[in-house]
């Protein structure tokens, strides 16, 4: 089973940066596809970041490429989600999330099966 645990939310002004981490334990695969969502209030859950761990390819939304940055450490399990140049758009509460490889072809939620609890991230303006 699976669990995934995030870490290192909070609040910042824009302009600042926040690093999010995803603790995994409970896995044997070798190949992953982990990524980031994110859901504002009243807004669909949508992708922000995605790293297929067995060739380390990484994928943006448009809206965060050139700010956000996903890496791993495989050794500790752990993926991290840095974002720099925050916006208040930014806001909301941000899910690790876990699939099999192919996972990372279309990157929807419902191609997830494991869930982190989410970490909330505010931008203040």
């Amino acid at each position: 089973h699976v669990q995934l645990v995030e870490s290192g939310g909070g609040s910042v002004r824009a302009g600042g940066s926040l690093r999010l981490s995803c603790a995994a334990s409970g896995y044997t695969y070798t190949s992953l596809c982990m990524a980031w969502f994110r859901q504002a209030p009243g807004k669909e859950r949508e992708g922000v970041a995605a790293i297929y761990t067995g060739a380390g390819s990484t994928y943006y939304a448009d809206s965060v490429k050139g700010r956000f940055t996903m890496s791993q450490d495989f050794a500790k399990k752990t993926w991290y989600l840095q974002m720099n140049n925050l916006k208040p758009e930014d806001t909301a509460m941000y899910y690790c999330a876990a699939g099999g490889m192919g996972s990372c072809l279309f990157r929807k939620p419902s191609d997830f099966t494991y869930w982190g609890q989410g970490t909330q991230v505010t931008v203040s303006s």
